[in-house]
């Protein structure tokens, strides 16, 4: 009730622990906090928070838009609804070393496990678009070890970005993740590459967990949960897509709206009000203000 019932240190470790067991780890995106409160009764283990999919809500485009105060507020608010450990699209880190530091400290103040940074230029472009640029390897460590350095849960997990794939190739990919480690990052994400061939190929590289971002419409190869478990992945994000079925769906409705007047055809696809009362738990917050409220006046 109200929030989660394991502390930010707890989720933290839970996340280690699980990397530690050599399961792949899948966290789906969550737009909202009650899409992360479904996330947890539907039994997955983590959840995600993309940067593409706050600035979509936001309605902006990914850019490079959104502001440190904007996603630390968002994943607060997801956080706190959950026992799942939940990792953050940092972005660039949002300015230079020292604003990742700061970016850092405030995604732990959040409550949240772990966050990504990435070696694209500011302002950033999302990691599927073309006329992305990444920084020099030297700036791009620099992130890295400021990340590490003002990191003061050293559970707290540090997933080093890169983007190289699609402007320098896959060599240079391996030669930054090798360096990012170096530099202090728990784990990496290879944006977008291109087949299992290239995984595979940086899964020998390195000896730190792998993250893999299953993005629909994306420019890399689509592959399950199973075939990433088979290439020795950590972890796998599906960033945006439960708003993009949500909206989809939401699209579709609005149309039945035109064309029928009413919603009454659409009552199977929806959320029954008991299943929502069930989700946000509403048993548990009637019990609580019984209990603080229900006395009787003396004689």
């Amino acid at each position: 009730m109200l929030h989660a019932t394991t502390t930010p240190g707890q989720k933290r470790a839970a996340l280690r622990a699980r990397l530690a067991a050599g399961k792949i780890l899948v966290l789906p995106g969550a737009f909202n906090p009650l899409s992360a409160m479904l996330i947890e009764q539907k039994g997955f283990e983590g959840v995600y928070v993309s940067g593409a999919m706050l600035a979509a809500d936001l309605g902006l485009p990914d850019v490079g838009l959104t502001t440190l105060g904007e996603v630390a507020s968002r994943s607060q608010q997801i956080a706190r609804v959950t026992d799942l450990p939940v990792i953050v699209d940092a972005d660039t880190g949002f300015g230079e070393p020292m604003n990742v530091a700061r970016t850092l400290q405030s995604l732990e103040d959040a409550g949240v496990a772990g966050l990504h940074v990435e070696d694209q230029v500011n302002p950033k472009r999302c990691g599927h678009l073309d006329g992305k640029a990444v920084v020099g390897l030297e700036d791009a460590t620099r992130r890295v070890r400021a990340a590490r350095d003002a990191r003061r849960d050293p559970n707290f997990l540090i997933v080093a970005r890169t983007d190289a794939r699609a402007l320098e190739g896959l060599d240079a990919t391996i030669l930054r993740a090798r360096a990012y480690v170096e530099a202090g990052a728990d784990a990496i994400f290879p944006e977008a590459l291109l087949s299992a061939e290239e995984f595979a190929a940086v899964r020998a590289a390195i000896d730190v967990p792998i993250l893999a971002n299953m993005t629909e419409f994306g420019k890399g190869e689509s592959l399950s949960v199973r075939q990433l478990d088979d290439l020795g992945v950590d972890m796998v994000i599906f960033p945006v897509s439960l708003l993009r079925l949500a909206m989809g769906a939401a699209s579709r409705a609005l149309d039945v709206l035109t064309a029928e007047g009413e919603f009454g055809s659409l009552l199977d696809e929806m959320q029954t009000r008991e299943d929502l009362y069930e989700l946000l738990d509403y048993e548990s917050y009637a019990h609580f203000d019984q209990s603080v409220f229900d006395f009787r006046l003396g004689d």
